[in-house]
């Protein structure tokens, strides 16, 4: 640190150069991110809601009334009609959230004390983290030939000691909805909490089902479902950190809850203390100015890209993967490896694509930031390289 105060312009000069190393999703070389741009709308509501904490609510009563009204209007699209929730870092806070609640409500209710979690191979780390912290135990489910879970596995693997099962609608590497309405089912059935990662899907499926897309059962409409993590920094354009956490029942709020005497409110179930509230507030805001409509048509724009790339590259003679069901493309050249095409990518044209590890493939995630223009020069430079 300095002794003496240096000017500002100095410093922004300084931290001007430093951001010219980051890369900017305007470019439309950001091709594996699972996060985009903010809306202006939402920067500019970030910016006046900078200082409120939600961590400490009854000093900032109205950014909380905007948080539980947020997770009223999530709930609402996820069928839930009494929603309980925090909007909270991401999804992988959200998914701890969900693990705790599960490990809690099973020790309280059951008298599990060494849970076990089954989960899919696709599941995203976040889990692997959740269950290092809570001493708990992963039990991997097999995929199928199509690389969602296999529900046969995960019937077989339920035991005594099974706290919950995590099924995913929007994997991370493939973008794929998992059979959720039968692992609903089967939580239901064995009494066993069943937490559904939509971190990535939570935010266009309902949207796309309004308009007509066909897409499976994954939210509360289906009785087994007691979670489901939603991000709003990823399709719904919030400001990061915004991620969502939502539950069936205050329950699974209340077995989380330890008290915090010295603030305003004499118990909290988050993960941290200190909560930013601006991000709250911006999806709120959001949520209002797009409406079901607006949306709707976002989501149908990016499945029309997906669409568009997916064909593309099998024109070229590029093999696909799968048939995407959510916005994200996976392939590979017919030669070369994945890792080799992503470095030859990069150097052609500055490409930043992400390695799917299973199955191993090219990851194309398409954002609101990359549009058909970058996708055609995308494609050309593919054809290049084949």
């Amino acid at each position: 640190m300095n002794d003496l105060p240096i000017d500002k312009d100095e410093i922004l000069k300084e931290l001007d150069l430093i951001q010219d190393e980051d890369l900017k999703y305007r470019d439309g070389r950001i091709l594996g991110s699972m996060c985009t741009e903010a809306h202006p709308f939402a920067k500019e509501i970030y910016m006046k809601f900078l200082d409120s904490n939600l961590g400490d609510p009854g000093l900032f009563k109205g950014t909380k009334s905007v948080e539980d009204k947020t997770i009223k209007i999530i709930g609402k699209l996820l069928n839930l009609d009494e929603a309980y929730g925090n909007i909270v870092t991401g999804g992988t806070e959200a998914n701890i959230m969900a693990v705790r609640a599960a490990r809690n409500h099973a020790r309280n209710h059951k008298g599990i004390k060494n849970g076990e979690i089954i989960l899919p191979r696709s599941a995203h780390f976040s889990f692997k983290k959740a269950a290092d912290m809570m001493n708990l135990k992963i039990v991997e489910a097999d995929l199928d030939e199509n690389f969602k879970i296999d529900v046969n596995s995960v019937k077989n693997k339920i035991s005594d000691n099974t706290i919950a099962i995590v099924a995913i609608a929007g994997t991370t590497e493939l973008g794929l909805i998992d059979p959720i309405e039968e692992l609903s089912q089967i939580a239901h059935e064995n009494n066993i909490y069943f937490h559904v990662d939509a971190a990535f899907g939570g935010f266009s499926i309902p949207f796309l089902k309004n308009i007509g897309y066909d897409f499976p059962e994954f939210d509360f409409k289906l009785k087994g479902v007691s979670s489901v993590t939603v991000d709003p920094h990823k399709m719904g354009l919030a400001p990061i950190p915004a991620g969502g956490i939502i539950f069936r029942k205050k329950e699974y709020l209340e077995v989380m809850a330890v008290d915090s005497p010295y603030l305003t409110v004499k118990t909290q179930s988050t993960i941290v203390g200190t909560r930013l509230g601006a991000s709250t507030v911006a999806t709120y805001a959001l949520l209002k100015y797009f409406g079901k409509s607006g949306y709707s048509k976002l989501a149908d724009n990016l499945m029309k890209n997906t669409y568009f790339l997916k064909q593309s590259l099998e024109e070229i003679g590029y093999d696909v993967i799968v048939e995407p069901e959510l916005n994200i493309v996976a392939f590979n050249h017919p030669e070369k490896s994945p890792e080799q095409l992503s470095r030859e990518l990069e150097k052609i044209n500055g490409w930043k694509v992400s390695v799917a590890n299973c199955p191993k493939a090219i990851r194309i995630v398409l954002m609101n930031h990359v549009t058909k223009t970058h996708l055609k020069e995308f494609i050309s430079d593919l054809k290049k390289l084949y």
